[in-house]
C-alpha cells in the first residue's frame, strides 16, 4: 500500500516531463517484460473463450482505463487529494458487490461507505468553491481519480470469477498484455513530435521503478503478505495508502495540506477503520478457538458445547 501510494505522487512528478500516453505504454511495456515467463502458449490455449472475454474486460477498466484516468487525474490535481480518493477502492467495491452481485451490505459496510463519500465530498466541494482555473481544473481531476476508482473496483469484481479458474499472476499477466496492445496505437501517437532528450534521466529512472512498484512489486508483496496475515487486518493497511501519498506530495512535490485534506482524509481513514475491524462474529469464532484449545475436559463435553455456541453465532450472524 505503501508502494500504491507513493506511486500517485510519482506519477504526477512524471506526467509533468513525459506525455501521459507515452508514459502509459511505457509503464505495460515493462510490465510485460518482466511478466513474460507466464506468457506461456500451451497455457495461454488453455483459457476458454468466456474466460479471455472477462480477462478483456478487466483489462479494459482495470488496467487501460484506470491508467488514463488516473494519470490524467493526478496531472489536474494534487497528489493528497487523488490518494484520499484512490484509497476509497474498498468503499467502492462494496457499493457495486451490492449492485451487481446481489451481496449483502452490513450496517458497518454501509456507515464505511458514507464516511468514504462523506471525505470525497469534502474535497470536491472544497476545490470547487477555489476561484479561477485552478479550481475547476483541480474538480475535474478528482473526478477522473474517482473514475478510475471505479474502474478499478470493476476489476475487482470480474476478477472474483476468474480467480476461481485462474492464478492470480495469470490474470494479472494476462490483463497487462491485452491493456498494454489497447494503449499501443495511442501511445505511439506522441512519438511523432517526442523528444526523448528534454527527459532528464533521473525521470526515466522514475518511470521504471513506477512501472515494476505498480505491476510487479505492489502485487508481489499484497499476495505474499495476505497469506500470513488475517483479511481484516490486511483491510487497516488500506489506510497507508493515502497517507504515503500525502507524505510523497509534502515532501517531494512541495504541496500544502489545507483543512479539506484534513478532514477527507480522517473521514476515509475511519471508514477502512470500521469496515476492517473484527465484528461480532469473528470475535466469537476466535474466543470459541481459544477455549478449544485451552479446555482439556471431556471432549464429548467440550463438543457439545462449541456446537452449541457456534449455532448461536450462525443465528446472530444471519
Amino acid at each position: 500500500m505503501a508502494l500504491v501510494g507513493s506511486n500517485v505522487g510519482l506519477g504526477k512528478a512524471i506526467v509533468a516531463h513525459v506525455p501521459i500516453l507515452l508514459f502509459a505504454l511505457l509503464r505495460f511495456v515493462v510490465a510485460i517484460v518482466c511478466l513474460s515467463p507466464w506468457y506461456r502458449p500451451a497455457r495461454m490455449r488453455r483459457v476458454s473463450r468466456r474466460e479471455w472475454f472477462n480477462l478483456f474486460l478487466q483489462a479494459f477498466f482495470g488496467t487501460f482505463l484506470f491508467t488514463l484516468l488516473m494519470l490524467g487525474g493526478v496531472r489536474l490535481t494534487s497528489a493528497m487529494s487523488a490518494g484520499v480518493i484512490t484509497s476509497t477502492i474498498p468503499a467502492t467495491v462494496a457499493i457495486l458487490s451490492w449492485l451487481v452481485l446481489r451481496e449483502r451490505l452490513s450496517r458497518r459496510t454501509v456507515l464505511s461507505v458514507l464516511l468514504a463519500v462523506a471525505g470525497i465530498a469534502v474535497l470536491n466541494i472544497a476545490r470547487g468553491g477555489q476561484q479561477g482555473a485552478g479550481g475547476s481544473d483541480a474538480l475535474l481531476g478528482n473526478l477522473m481519480v474517482m473514475g478510475a476508482v471505479v474502474c478499478e473496483s470493476i476489476y475487482v469484481i470480474l476478477s472474483k470469477r476468474l480467480a476461481q479458474t485462474l492464478a492470480a499472476i495469470e490474470i494479472c499477466a494476462y490483463t497487462h498484455l491485452i491493456g498494454g496492445l489497447l494503449m499501443l496505437p495511442l501511445g505511439l501517437v506522441p512519438l511523432l513530435d517526442f523528444d526523448a532528450t528534454t527527459v532528464p534521466l533521473h525521470v526515466w529512472a522514475m518511470v521504471l521503478w513506477y512501472a515494476l512498484s505498480a505491476s510487479v512489486f505492489s502485487f508481489w508483496l499484497w499476495m505474499k503478505g495476505i497469506r500470513h496475515v488475517p483479511a481484516q487486518l490486511a483491510g487497516v493497511f488500506t489506510s497507508v495508502l493515502p497517507i504515503a501519498a500525502a507524505l510523497y506530495g509534502i515532501v517531494f512535490l512541495g504541496e500544502t495540506p489545507g483543512w479539506a485534506h484534513g478532514v477527507a482524509l480522517v473521514c476515509v481513514l475511519a471508514g477502512i477503520a470500521l469496515a476492517s475491524w473484527p465484528g461480532r462474529l469473528a470475535r466469537a469464532a476466535a474466543a470459541q478457538r481459544g477455549d478449544s484449545r485451552d479446555s482439556g475436559e471431556s471432549s464429548d463435553k467440550a463438543v457439545g458445547i462449541e456446537s452449541g455456541h457456534g449455532a448461536t453465532v450462525q443465528s446472530r450472524g444471519r
